[in-house]
């Protein structure tokens, strides 16, 4: 007979000792310190890093340990304008994600973030997730858009990432007549095989021997953290081979020499003294680049056991002392193939040419014209953000000319005409890397913006409102 053992004893030093967070802002004159103390698990570093930066926290510097059975972090955090944290509601949120009553060691009653919203919108529960990857083409996104609202489909929110001639997104949506999730098992399947049909292309059947589609559903209930899910579906995707791929897999120049100015420079190297595998990372600075580095590691069972993470100008500073799951440091295959998905990881996010931000009254069916009006201006997404709060659409496009040429105004003019009819459209410039900052200056949340212009069209956040 097996001895007994009270499956309370396992928790009984975590609530002896609950994760405590501190928000200082008196110590920095400039910054926010977020300081969090607990007990150690698999994971947890991922898990606070995620809380802030689904807040659209920057975070400048950290300091991070968790050898043995603590954990210990120091954040230097600032808001979406630069600022410090000083929002009430974000500070709560903070605390209660964070704190004791947070599922920060595997014992919360709630979430930590809401895992199934889209820019920290909630979308409620009555939907369906579906996730598409593939190979990516101009025009791609504007199809897939199509043959949901052909299928009866309301998308709620979306998230797209493409990286060297790949693509991975989730959509979340409802059926239109019935306002609730998708449950039928015959139109699911109707859905699933015209996506397929979508996401091959002219792929299909042809000599590529990597996955040419995948769909798959999941239900309101499934705590999926998306950008998590699009890394994951990425990295299952091997993104992370040479060489610049331009839509529909042909060879562009623009793109690799692109590639080249933002390539991260990142090493792997061994700790004798501590027997540890060091991880160096140099890049251009940017919003989530901690997240997008440590969501990496932990989906490659890799612990972070120290880390330090600083900035010098333009540039974001990671230095990453990590081991395997089984405490073993990484042999000399492991070490190039962690350099090369890091490199993917921090790629992913980055983007040249415009961003649109278009707001509007939603409907179904405004996703698949807004596209087909880009693909029509000969404009590919390279990445989008796709949010629904009420009956008002918000909507982000990361945006270049499709065959790797600058933008021109003109098209800029003329999706001002087509599209300005009905939405509300920000147009702005993302500066290439080697664009200019002056000393002292924040890297912006979500990318640094230069030379913008605002575009409105008939008072429409009065015809939104009334």
């Amino acid at each position: 007979m097996l001895p007994y053992f009270d499956p309370e004893y396992e928790n009984f030093s975590q609530r002896i000792n609950p994760p405590r967070v501190c928000i200082d802002n008196s110590t920095c004159s400039d910054c926010t310190l977020v300081k969090v103390d607990s007990m150690n698990k698999n994971g947890i570093l991922l898990e606070v890093v995620q809380v802030l930066s689904d807040l659209d926290l920057a975070i400048s510097k950290a300091y991070i340990t968790s050898d043995g059975g603590w954990f210990m972090d120091v954040f230097h955090v600032v808001d979406k304008q630069g600022q410090k944290v000083t929002d009430e509601k974000t500070i709560k949120h903070i605390e209660k994600a964070l704190g004791p009553d947070s599922n920060l060691l595997g014992g919360a009653k709630g979430g930590s973030s809401p895992v199934r919203s889209v820019g920290m919108h909630s979308i409620g529960g009555d939907h369906t997730a579906i996730e598409l990857k593939g190979p990516d083409r101009t025009g791609l996104l504007s199809e897939v858009f199509a043959v949901l609202a052909e299928l009866g489909c309301n998308v709620l929110a979306a998230e797209v990432w493409t990286h060297r001639a790949r693509v991975a997104c989730v959509v979340y949506v409802n059926d239109v007549a019935s306002g609730q999730a998708i449950g039928d098992a015959c139109q699911l399947s109707r859905i699933e095989h015209r996506l397929r049909q979508v996401l091959r292309g002219h792929t299909a059947g042809g000599g590529d021997d990597r996955p040419v589609a995948h769909t798959n559903f999941f239900s309101a209930g499934s705590n999926t953290h998306v950008d998590r899910r699009l890394h994951q579906l990425m990295h299952a995707d091997v993104d992370a081979d040479d060489g610049a791929v331009g839509p529909g897999g042909a060879w562009n120049a623009a793109a690799a020499h692109a590639a080249d100015e933002e390539r991260p420079a990142v090493t792997v190297e061994h700790c004798e003294e501590k027997d540890y595998s060091v991880v160096n990372v140099k890049c251009r600075d940017r919003s989530k680049l901690l997240f997008d580095i440590v969501c990496t590691l932990t989906d490659m069972e890799y612990v972070v056991s120290h880390a330090s993470v600083s900035s010098d100008g333009i540039y974001g500073l990671q230095e990453l002392y990590i081991r395997r799951k089984d405490g073993r440091t990484l042999q000399k295959d492991e070490a190039e193939r962690v350099i090369k998905c890091l490199e993917a990881a921090i790629s992913r996010r980055v983007s040249e040419g415009f961003t649109l931000e278009l707001c509007g009254r939603d409907r179904v069916g405004l996703l698949s014209d807004v596209t087909r009006v880009l693909r029509e201006h000969g404009l590919t997404v390279t990445r989008a953000d796709v949010t629904t709060v009420g009956e008002q659409a918000i909507n982000v496009f990361y945006v270049r000319d499709a065959s790797g040429q600058p933008v021109d105004m003109k098209t800029i003019e003329g999706l001002r005409v087509q599209i300005g009819q009905t939405v509300m459209l920000n147009v702005k410039k993302v500066p290439s890397s080697s664009a200019a900052k002056s000393p002292g200056q924040r890297p912006a949340s979500g990318g640094a913006m230069s030379r913008t212009s605002f575009f409105s069209f008939g008072n429409l956040f009065a015809k939104l409102r009334a």
